[in-house]
C-alpha cells in the first residue's frame, strides 16, 4: 500500500502543550480550555498517529484559543497507534483492530464528561483522516453533536452515509491520493440528494493527505496559505453552529 502521508511524519518540531491529560472512565484524553468560562466544547478525533502526536495536540490548543473547551480522547483505547516505522503492507490488518466506525461508546463517554464535568451545552466535533472517517460516522448517528468537520476522511459509499443529523463540513486536499476526485463528487451528489441539514465540501489546491494539521514551523511556504485557509474555514464552521 502506498504511504498516504506525502510529508515526512517522522520529522516534527517539538511542541510544548498548553493543556493537560485527564482520565475519563476507561479513556485517557488531552484537554485544553480557554482562559475564560465557556459552555461550548469541541471533540477532536486524532488520525492514525494517535492522541499524543504533536500535530493533533497543536490543533486542540488552537481550537481552545478560539473559546472552546477542546478535548482529544484516545479513541484507540490504549492500543498502539500507527508508527512511522510500521510497514504499509500491514495497514489493512492494523485497521481491523482500529475501526473508525466503532467509536460510539467512547464518544458517549466523552460527551457525558463534557456535559457533567465541564458544563458544556453545545458540542461539536472535528476529525483528521482516521478521525475524519469517525466524524462522518458520528454525524450520522449521534444527535448530541451540534456540528462536525471531517478532514480528509476516506469516503465509503453507502446509502446510509448521507443522511447527516447536523451540519457537517468536509475538507479535502486536491492531491490526496487516498481519496479520488470521483469519490468527492459522489459524496457531493449524494448529500445533495439525501441530506436535510447544511453541509459543505471544499477541496484545497495542491494539498496532500494530512495537510491541515501541520504546525506553522513544519509547513512548506507554498502550502501555508492553503493550510491557514483550511483551518480558518474549520473554525468558522464551528463558530457558525456552536
Amino acid at each position: 500500500m502506498a504511504d498516504p502521508f506525502l510529508y515526512n511524519t517522522g520529522e516534527r518540531s517539538g511542541y510544548g502543550c498548553l493543556g493537560h491529560e485527564v482520565q475519563i472512565e476507561h479513556i485517557k484524553a488531552y484537554v485544553c480550555r480557554p482562559s475564560y468560562f465557556t459552555d461550548k466544547a469541541v471533540i477532536v478525533i486524532h488520525d492514525i498517529f494517535g492522541w499524543m502526536f504533536p500535530d493533533i495536540r497543536y490543533i486542540v490548543d488552537l481550537i481552545a484559543g478560539h473559546g472552546y473547551i477542546t478535548i482529544c480522547p484516545d479513541f484507540f483505547k490504549g492500543k498502539d497507534p500507527w508508527k512511522t516505522t510500521d510497514h504499509w503492507h500491514d495497514f489493512a490488518d492494523w485497521m481491523k483492530e482500529h475501526d473508525p466506525m466503532k467509536v460510539d461508546r467512547e464518544a458517549d463517554v466523552v460527551l457525558k464528561y463534557l456535559k457533567e464535568q465541564c458544563d458544556a451545552k453545545k458540542i461539536g466535533i472535528v476529525g483528521f483522516s482516521w478521525g475524519g472517517m469517525a466524524v462522518h460516522h458520528l454525524m450520522l448517528k449521534n444527535p448530541q453533536l451540534s456540528a462536525g468537520v471531517s478532514l480528509y476522511g476516506i469516503v465509503r459509499d453507502s446509502e446510509e452515509r448521507y443522511n447527516l443529523l447536523n451540519p457537517t463540513f468536509f475538507i479535502f486536499g486536491e492531491k490526496d491520493h487516498t481519496i479520488s476526485y470521483d469519490q468527492i463528487t459522489l459524496l457531493d451528489e449524494k448529500l445533495k440528494q439525501y441530506c436535510k441539514v447544511p453541509f459543505k465540501i471544499k477541496v484545497y489546491p495542491g494539498q496532500v493527505h494530512g495537510f491541515a494539521q501541520l504546525k506553522p514551523e513544519d509547513m512548506k511556504p507554498v502550502d501555508k496559505p492553503y493550510i491557514e485557509e483550511a483551518r480558518k474555514d474549520m473554525v468558522d464552521w464551528i463558530k457558525t453552529f456552536i
